[in-house]
């Protein structure tokens, strides 16, 4: 049975920036594609949501890549999947915040 998947919102907010940068730079197709990838892994993880790493043991978050570039840091509360952020490989990793 897949599990519910809850975005919070500064995962919301980070998609949609990447999202403009995206629009902004490449074009609609990559954009399009980008946008499909996110939501496929996504459903793939409902079914599977221990898929990804453990990223923070003592927090209970995992994370996976989804694209070279970006990851998405996500964590198993009883039926849900909260995703929690994404982050761009490209930063320093002491950006990542949670």
């Amino acid at each position: 049975m897949a599990l519910e998947i809850h975005w919070t919102t500064q995962a919301d907010r980070k998609f949609d920036k990447i999202i403009e940068f995206l629009l902004k730079e490449w074009n609609q197709r990559v954009t399009e594609s980008f946008v499909k990838k996110v939501y496929d892994t996504i459903d793939i993880l409902a079914e599977f949501p221990e898929i990804g790493t453990i990223e923070y043991n003592e927090k209970g978050i995992r994370g996976f890549t989804i694209v070279k570039q970006i990851n998405v840091f996500y964590k198993i509360i009883g039926n849900k999947i909260i995703i929690l952020d994404f982050f761009d490989n490209r930063q320093t990793p002491e950006k990542k915040r949670f």
